[in-house]
Formats: structure tokens, sequence, C-alpha cells
């Protein structure tokens, strides 16, 4: 998380809240850029909590003096995916004793490209108290501007770095139905953007999003062939998000439709599939609805 010069810190210090904080492990979001987007409620648990956690401390810190919070004399943990076995027993300890635990990501929604999913799953599986505090998001932020559908959207991550893993990574979303959004490094950036042309076409609608919130922040939006030629030759630095739209329905043949229908009925009811199957290869609902419907009676009848 980077603050950026235009954001001036507030007079005085952000006081503790009144009423302390209820014991369990509270997650708040950060910036993902500009330091005012944190929030109210977010700034009155690092004020109040007994215990302070942070995939990075130094942002942590920075972010508090910025907003005029006090540490005072309580423990700052460090958690990310290098110590995790040995800051979580220590953060346990404290949720067992009834203390309050927040967690801070470095920048944007804990546990989104974030290591505090086992901080969370170690919690529940204690039946321990698990709360949050949302705020900014840079995959919600990318998305509201990007101008592409986002009814149905799914966050994919980052792809990998290896040359062949990534292109079998991103060829195996090239007919999900949904709004794909994705993560990238400045310095794959171009070669992902190449590799999304050969998987997905070069007139499939994309953006990139580069710098949400900061002072340089850019939204590149056309089709996959127009984002490799603005990104071509460029020296790119800077978070980058990319979003990707939905492609046509994928064609199929009733038999493979069957297939499927068969494969969804055996985990979900006959409306739940019909609506799974009609949605991924664009048929009318209500004729895959009685599909379902007599599908799931010839298995009932083979029971």
């Amino acid at each position: 998380m980077t603050a950026d010069a235009f954001q001036t810190p507030p007079a005085g210090a952000h006081a503790a809240p009144a009423r302390g904080i209820p014991p369990g492990l509270h997650f708040i979001a950060t910036p993902i850029g500009a330091a005012r987007d944190i929030t109210l409620r977010a700034l009155d648990l690092l004020a109040g909590a007994d215990v302070l956690a942070a995939e990075d401390t130094r942002s942590l810190r920075h972010l508090m003096e910025i907003h005029g919070v006090a540490l005072k004399d309580r423990p700052l943990v460090p958690y990310h995916e290098h110590n995790e076995a040995q800051a979580l027993p220590r953060l346990m300890r404290a949720l067992q004793k009834g203390k309050s635990v927040v967690y801070a990501s470095e920048a944007g929604t804990p546990l989104v490209s974030d290591p505090g999913f086992g901080l969370a799953r170690a919690a529940i599986a204690e039946d321990l108290p698990v709360l949050a505090a949302p705020g900014a998001s840079a995959v919600l932020c990318a998305l509201t501007v990007s101008g592409l559908p986002s009814d149905r959207f799914m966050f994919a991550g980052f792809p990998p770095s290896a040359k062949a893993a990534r292109q079998s990574f991103l060829s195996g979303l090239a007919h999900v139905g949904a709004t794909l959004i994705l993560y990238e490094s400045p310095k794959r950036i171009r070669e992902t953007l190449r590799v999304c042309v050969q998987c997905f076409g070069a007139e499939r609608e994309a953006v990139v999003c580069r710098e949400l919130t900061k002072r340089f922040e850019e939204v590149t939006r056309g089709t996959l062939a127009d984002l490799v030629a603005a990104y071509d030759g460029r020296d790119v630095k800077g978070e980058i998000v990319l979003l990707i739209g939905r492609g046509a329905a994928v064609q199929a043949d009733a038999g493979t439709v069957e297939a499927a229908l068969d494969r969804a009925l055996a985990t979900m009811t006959v409306k739940d599939a019909a609506a799974a199957i009609a949605d991924a290869f664009g048929l009318p609902r209500r004729e895959v609805y009685q599909l379902a419907l007599a599908r799931g009676r010839a298995g009932d009848s083979a029971e």
C-alpha cells in the first residue's frame, strides 16, 4: 500500500472507540492506493484491538501514522506465507484467550491474493469468531470502471509465470461464461495479452487497469488486439488488473448437453442444474429444465 502525496493526514489522532472491540478475528480491508480510502470502522478496529497482525507491518504502521492511530504497547505481528508456521500459533493463542485480533492485508481486501486464508481457516476450525470490515478491493474497483458486464464475474488470480503453464491456465478459462478478472505483473502483461489473443480471440473485449486510485491511474479499454498494440514496446510500471469480457456461448450437440446435465444433477437440484447448463451453453432455460426433469426421472427409475 502506498499513500499518494496528495493525501494529507487528518488533524489529531483517531481515538479508540468508546466500546471495546469484541473478541475474535477481525479482517480489515486497506487502501489499494489512496490512503483516505480506509473506512472509519477499520480505523476503529486498528485503534482498539488487543493485537494487530499484517502481511506487511511497515505498510500498516505507515497507514496508522497517516490517520493518527497510535500503536502504543500493543503487539504488531507480521503474518505472511514465509512465517506462517511461527506466527499462526501466536495469533491463535491470543484468540483462544478471548482477545481481539485485527489482520490487515498489504492492500485491498484480505484473502484475495493474500495470505490471511490460513488464519481464517484455523480460527473457524476452532469455532472462534471471524468478522470482516469491508472496504477497498482492486477486483471490484476494476470491475466498476471497466464497462464490462458485472452480473457475473470470476476472479482467477495471477496467471502462472511459466509460459506453458500460463497458456494452459488461460486456455482453460476461454469458455467461462463470465467477465474474467486477473492480476498480472507489469513485467508480464505484454506477453499475457498476446497469449490471451491466442486463447480468447483478437476481438474479445478487454480492459487493463493500472495503478487504480493512485496518481497515475490508467484504464485502457478495447479488444485484446487493441490492448496488445497499446502496450507493445511500453515500459510498464505499477499494479495491474486485467479484465476479459465473456465470450459467445459454447455450442454443443445434444449428447454433450445431456452429459453435462447428468453431471450437474449429481450434485444440484433440477432447477439449479438446468439454469447452470442453460447459461453455460446459451440455451433456453425452459427447454433445458424440461430435459433435466426427464433425465432426473430416468435416473430415479434406474435406481
